[in-house]
């Protein structure tokens, strides 16, 4: 103890021993200060610009190649972007693909898939798009809790104006505002400064580190929404197919039996339109040559069928197709008509006339 007392006392009393050391003591303090803020200013710099020390060296290299885990995703009635949770699921907003039962899922390698399988929650607007090629390699972790800081960067990443846009994903930064919470919603957001475009909806919005935090879903003026992760990860076992649109078939009359066939294509669902083809079609065509015609067909849209008159087995028909070439879409309408014959109770593609209309004026969606 009087050993603790006599240090304390010759550490106050030293500065005033004698000038010089004053002067050392008054440089030392001044040094010291100066190293202190300097760490508080790095402790911040890092904070904001990092998300923390922690997340210092995930800064390297910069964020685009977090592009590479982001999927299209393209329904009849909307499109927008997803990315993978599972080897198998991709995940979206329910928007996207509402009211329709085939929505595709593009990769970055410009190929496509149609789903095996949609779960989702409407109310929560999310979508799982179960599909067939495993891509493990693509597949991003939810962060779950969250932890972040006010000012974080983010990074945003999906397909800016969906198919009109040809190219890689966009990819844009911002930084973390809030959590907000309504409860009209059964999901949290995180809000952010970033501007999210028509078509990013769906994608993922990552952390510094690249763990996925969030899910595009809704941006104005600069401010934008995201489902957080940790809703994603509380509802994904939740999730039904009562919202999801179902594909329905009748081919017990010809009108029925071609928009059978053409939801077939719609959906590639190729055996079975395969199967809808009449033993006479059958003579001039296999499986595999059939099927190479509508490879790239990533929609179809009936626009109405109608019995020809005087021609009980015959069809009228308007549809238009979106295809997917060297990463664009082509948009190629038609209309005429299918010979119809039943077969074995159902009614099967006999003989077709149908031709192109280039450029339809808006009158022929309506008349049929």
């Amino acid at each position: 103890m009087k050993f603790s007392l006599k240090l304390i006392w010759y550490l106050l009393s030293w500065p005033f021993r004698k000038w010089s050391n004053f002067f050392k003591t008054v440089i030392g303090a001044v040094l010291f200060s100066y190293l202190l803020f300097s760490l508080l200013v790095i402790a911040d710099y890092m904070r904001e610009n990092y998300g923390g020390f922690a997340k210092f060296f995930c800064g390297f290299g910069g964020t685009r190649w977090l592009g590479k885990y982001a999927v299209r995703v393209v329904g009849g009635y909307g499109e927008g972007s997803g990315f993978f949770i599972a080897d198998d699921q991709v995940l979206t907003n329910f928007h996207i693909i509402a009211d329709e039962p085939s929505p595709k899922v593009i990769f970055p390698n410009g190929t496509f898939t149609t789903p095996e399988k949609i779960l989702g929650d409407k109310n929560a607007d999310l979508a799982l798009i179960f599909v067939k090629e495993g891509k493990p390699e693509m597949v991003r972790t939810l962060m779950s809790p969250l932890v972040l800081h006010n000012d974080e960067p983010m990074v945003s990443v999906g397909y800016a104006l969906g198919t009109r846009l040809k190219g890689e994903p966009t990819v844009l930064k911002g930084r973390f505002n809030a959590v907000r919470e309504s409860k009209n919603f059964p999901v949290t957001y995180l809000q952010t400064d970033i501007n999210l475009v028509r078509g990013m909806s769906g994608g993922p919005l990552f952390e510094k580190c690249g763990k996925v935090v969030g899910v595009n879903t809704m941006g104005l003026a600069g401010l934008s929404l995201f489902i957080s992760s940790v809703s994603v990860d509380e509802l994904v076992p939740t999730f039904t197919d009562k919202d999801v649109k179902k594909i329905e078939i009748d081919t017990s009359t010809p009108e029925g039996a071609v928009k059978a066939f053409y939801t077939y294509l719609k959906a590639r669902r190729m055996e079975e339109g395969f199967n809808l083809l009449s033993e006479d079609y059958l003579q001039k065509t296999n499986f595999e040559e059939w099927t190479n015609r509508f490879k790239d067909i990533l929609d179809v849209q009936i626009y109405g069928t109608k019995k020809e008159e005087g021609k009980k087995d015959t069809v009228f028909v308007k549809f238009s197709t979106t295809n997917w070439v060297d990463g664009e879409v082509e948009e190629h309408y038609y209309e005429g008509t299918w010979q119809t014959v039943l077969e074995d109770g159902v009614y099967k593609m006999y003989r077709s006339n149908i031709k192109e209309v280039e450029k339809p004026s808006w009158e022929w969606f309506y008349e049929i």
